[in-house]
């Protein structure tokens, strides 16, 4: 193949895997956001909307303890008790990455097909559950997934320094995207944690008060 060819298959590969990861990340708002709306009895859609400036914050921020403010805000007219989203916002920004799980999930089965390897789920189902852990130590910065993610691809799916190379080029390209998704999913956590949790009654306080 020549050299021409072979940059044609890789920005084949880069815009599929692309477009996959924005349907996966749309998918997965929308199931987060039904669970939320159906506990809440609202609809899910409008919850979107509510937070859609913290979704484009994360687009140009690209990084989810950046944009722990607007998150925060949006949270709390939802509808959502103060106290709790105080609690899950600034908690959520550093555990919950399910957009940079999907997109480090996909990125790295299309760099797996470039490299002429066929993915297979007996390789991956561990992966993921280690990548999960992992995500949890990622910090809240632009990148920061990707970077965490390095010793994990190299160790459990043999990634050399090539493979490395165009994960990074590819996750980079969509980046903003999965820590877009990362921040709105948040509220949707915060909607079903504030279901689950004690509500603050005017005699509680009073009780409070009195001690």
């Amino acid at each position: 193949m020549t050299y021409g060819g072979q940059v044609q298959s890789i920005l084949s590969v880069f815009a599929k895997v692309f477009v996959m990861i924005i349907v996966l990340h749309i998918v997965m708002l929308i199931l987060q956001y039904t669970v939320g709306g159906l506990l809440h009895k609202k609809n899910p859609f409008t919850l979107l909307k509510i937070m859609a400036p913290a979704y484009f914050t994360a687009v140009g921020t690209q990084s989810s303890a950046a944009t722990i403010p607007v998150t925060l805000g949006q949270v709390k007219k939802t509808g959502v008790q103060g106290r709790i989203a105080d609690f899950t916002v600034p908690l959520l920004a550093t555990v919950h990455l399910s957009g940079s799980m999907i997109t480090l999930v996909s990125c790295s089965v299309g760099v797996m097909l470039l490299n002429g390897t066929t993915p297979t789920i007996a390789m991956y189902i561990p992966f993921i559950l280690m990548l999960g852990v992992t995500m949890v130590a990622a910090p809240g910065v632009p990148s920061g997934a990707v970077i965490a993610a390095l010793g994990v691809l190299e160790t459990m799916l043999g990634f050399d320094q090539t493979m490395i190379t165009l994960m990074i080029a590819l996750y980079l390209a969509q980046d903003s995207l999965g820590t877009a998704t990362n921040v709105t999913g948040d509220g949707a956590i915060t909607m079903i944690v504030d279901k689950f949790s004690p509500k603050k009654t005017g005699k509680m306080k009073q009780t409070k008060a009195a001690i």
